[in-house]
C-alpha cells in the first residue's frame, strides 16, 4: 500500500457545484488527478446554449483531462479510461455506474453520500432528512458495490441541522464538509489506517430517500403545522412546496408557523395581524418568501403589496 496519498492517480466523477467542490479540495490538496468525468454540455437557458456542468468549468481552469462520455458502457469510453490507469476512482453526484467503470481501479470507487448511510439511501437523502424533521445528518464516504448506497462504510461526519434549516441551507453545508471527509478519506486509504465497516453491521430499521415527485411538493393542508413547515423547508429552493391561490400555483420557500386551536378550514388563507396565514390541522403556516405562477420569487410582504387577499 503506498503511504503518500498524492501519488495515487485518481479519476473524479461528478457533475454539480455539490461535486466540484469535492474535485476542488483534492486538487488544491495535491492530490494526482489524471482525469474528470462529467455529464455532457446541455443546451439551457432562454437561448438554449450549450451549458458546462460546474466540475467541468472548474476541471477546464485546472487544464485536467476532460471525458464527457454520453453511454458509460460505450467501449471507446471504457479503453480511455483503462488508459488513465487509475489508481481509485472518486464519485460525487453522479449518475450510476456500470461495474465495468467502478470496479475497474485496483483500489475500487469510493462515494460521497449527503446522509449518515444506512439511513437516508437514495436519490434525495437532503430533502428528505428536512422534511422528516431530522435533527442530525450527515456525510459518508463509502465503497461502490453492486447494490446502490450498500457498499462498505469508510468515514462518517455528523452535523446538526438547525429546526429553520432549509434543505438548501444544508446542502451547501455539507458540501464543504464532505469535501473535506473526502480528502481525509483518500489520506487513511493511501497510508492503509482505514477500516471498512460492512452496512450490515448497522441493525435497525433504516429511513429512504427516494426521488422527489410532485406529489411530494404538494401541500395537504390536513396535516399538522410543524410537518407542513418541515417539508417546506426540505424542498427549499427547489423543487418547492407549493398549494393553490385563486387557481395558480403558489409557491412557499421558506415559512413559520404558529399551534392555535381555531375553526377555519384546512387550507383557507386570510389575513392575520397584517400577515398571510394558511390554516391546518392544528394551526396556522406564515409564509415569509412565495412565489405565484408567472411572477418572480419575492417576500410575501411584497406579494401582498399587489395581491387583494
Amino acid at each position: 500500500m503506498m503511504s503518500d496519498y498524492r501519488s495515487l492517480r485518481i479519476v473524479f466523477l461528478g457533475t454539480p457545484e455539490f461535486a466540484k467542490a469535492s474535485l476542488q479540495a483534492l486538487v488544491e490538496a495535491d492530490c494526482n488527478i489524471v482525469g474528470v468525468i462529467t455529464a455532457p454540455d446541455k443546451p439551457a437557458g432562454r437561448g438554449m446554449k450549450l451549458q458546462q456542468s460546474a466540475v467541468k468549468e472548474y476541471a477546464l481552469s485546472k487544464g485536467l483531462h476532460i471525458m464527457q462520455p454520453e453511454k458509460l458502457k460505450n467501449p471507446e469510453f471504457l479503453n480511455e479510461l483503462k488508459t488513465l490507469h487509475a489508481d481509485l476512482q472518486i464519485v460525487v453526484a453522479f449518475r450510476m455506474l456500470p461495474e465495468a467503470v467502478w470496479n475497474m481501479p485496483p483500489l475500487g470507487t469510493i462515494n460521497l453520500h449527503a446522509s449518515l448511510l444506512p439511513n437516508y439511501r437514495g436519490a434525495a437523502p437532503i430533502n428528505w432528512a428536512v422534511i422528516n424533521g431530522e435533527l442530525e445528518s450527515g456525510v459518508t464516504t463509502f465503497k461502490l458495490q453492486h447494490e446502490i448506497d450498500t457498499g462498505n462504510i469508510l468515514l462518517q461526519k455528523k452535523l446538526a441541522i438547525s429546526k429553520d434549516e432549509s434543505a438548501g441551507e444544508l446542502h451547501d453545508r455539507m458540501m464543504v464538509i464532505g469535501a473535506q471527509l473526502i480528502v481525509e478519506t483518500v489520506r487513511q486509504l493511501a497510508n492503509g489506517s482505514l477500516q471498512e465497516k460492512p452496512q450490515q453491521q448497522f441493525t435497525g430499521e433504516t429511513k429512504h430517500a427516494p426521488k422527489i415527485f410532485t406529489d411530494t411538493c404538494k401541500i395537504n393542508w390536513s396535516e399538522h403545522a410543524h410537518d407542513i413547515h418541515n417539508q417546506i423547508r426540505g424542498l427549499s429552493p427547489y423543487p418547492a412546496a407549493f398549494t393553490h391561490i385563486h387557481n395558480k400555483l403558489f409557491k412557499i420557500y421558506a415559512s413559520s408557523y404558529e399551534i392555535k386551536k381555531h375553526h377555519d378550514q384546512a387550507g383557507s388563507f386570510s389575513l392575520k395581524d397584517g400577515r398571510l396565514a394558511f390554516a391546518c390541522t392544528d394551526g396556522y403556516i406564515y409564509p415569509k418568501i412565495v412565489q405565484l405562477e408567472g411572477k418572480k420569487k419575492m417576500p410575501v410582504e411584497d406579494f401582498l403589496r399587489g395581491n387583494k387577499i
